[in-house]
């Protein structure tokens, strides 16, 4: 993976970027992490989270939008194994995880809003591959995503 920062692309390429408000917390081994966009749109269910996570290109960075509830947590230690191990660039949730001393050691990025314990529902719902809104931006899938300490910016072409 290529060395950056976000206030380095952030310096050159202000004008063509979004810039995320939301103040993520980084949950796995990876503090960087960047890659083509995929999306998920869920509430409280995270089956669409899985089967994402078993599905997209190697080297995507899969943008959850949980509709920013803290009532459950939509991605533990079992499904960050699987993308660690699917070498899934990252995870932005608009939501919470959960065992999160095991995610600190997952080879993956993990940003999240916080942690809860609480598992979330299994029912199937929400949708996949649609363009979100969330944190003042549209994240939408073919988009490139660029997350560090700093924060999360996406722009529509690759900038590394």
């Amino acid at each position: 993976m290529s060395h950056f920062k976000t206030a380095d692309l952030c310096d050159e390429h202000s004008d063509s970027l979004q810039i995320c408000t939301t103040e993520f917390r980084s949950y796995g081994k990876k503090k960087q992490f960047y890659g083509k966009i995929e999306t998920v749109n869920v509430y409280e269910d995270n089956v669409l989270v899985l089967e994402a996570i078993e599905s997209v290109p190697e080297g995507s960075v899969i943008v959850v939008n949980g509709g920013g509830s803290k009532r459950c947590a939509l991605l533990g230690d079992r499904l960050a194994g699987i993308a660690a191990s699917r070498k899934v660039s990252g995870l932005i949730i608009n939501g919470c995880v959960r065992d999160s001393a095991d995610l600190a050691d997952m080879e993956t990025g993990i940003f999240a809003l916080g942690t809860n314990p609480l598992k979330s529902k299994k029912n199937g719902t929400g949708e996949r591959g649609s363009t979100l809104h969330f944190g003042g931006v549209d994240w939408a899938p073919g988009d490139y995503v660029y997350a560090d300490e700093d924060g999360v910016i996406i722009s529509k072409k690759p900038l590394l």
